[in-house]
């Protein structure tokens, strides 16, 4: 069983990961208003790849029920969730999640995240997720990464390749996306690779 002694020390207070033009940090209430009006505009572009949405899953409450959930999850190391903010402006343009960490023999985690339409296609995903795999290799300490998108999400594919995930294959309907269940392509990344992608830069 994992337990909070297990979490490293460097844990204890949530960190705020740096890069060239964004940065991540963990949510906070104060994030509510720009977190729905950037979901809220971006709705038709996300909903073709994530859950259906909740009828109120914009709400300043629903949003607070988000923060207490990623807390618990924190505080269990069992998932990290990090909003990814520009660094010139200050402004929300997305998040990426680590769930379902497994530890013992498995030592993983999968990997979700969304951009707010209007910062697609910008390369500030591919930076957010480079941010964050120190973190989770070296703080968390986990050994491997998963990530699972849609066959036909190209740019989701494109993003994970950039940083080094690989395409492991297809999994028959693995997620109930938008209301139907969808096969996903599965990508994985191993600290090891990281590292020696590092080491060959």
């Amino acid at each position: 069983m994992f337990r909070l002694s297990d979490v490293p020390l460097a844990l204890a207070s949530t960190p705020r990961l740096p890069s060239e033009r964004v940065f991540l940090r963990m949510p906070n209430l104060d994030d509510w208003r720009e977190w729905a009006e950037l979901r809220a505009a971006s709705r038709a572009f996300l909903t073709p790849w994530e859950p259906t949405w909740s009828e109120d899953a914009l709400t300043r409450d629903s949003f607070r029920r988000r923060l207490r959930h990623y807390m618990q999850e924190w505080r269990a190391g069992e998932g990290y969730t990090f909003f990814i903010f520009l660094n010139d402006t200050r402004r929300l343009t997305g998040g990426i999640s680590v769930s379902n960490v497994r530890r013992g023999v498995a030592q993983s985690a999968s990997i979700g995240y969304w951009m707010g339409q209007r910062y697609a296609g910008q390369g500030y995903m591919t930076e957010g997720l480079a941010a964050l795999l120190p973190f989770m290799f070296d703080e968390v300490r986990l050994r491997r990464l998963e990530a699972a998108c849609l066959p036909s999400n190209e740019p989701s594919k494109s993003v994970l390749r950039k940083v080094g995930f690989r395409e492991e294959g297809l999994a028959r309907q693995y997620l109930k996306i938008n209301g139907v269940w969808h096969d996903h392509v599965l990508f994985a990344l191993l600290g090891e690779d990281w590292r020696a992608q590092l080491v060959g830069r």
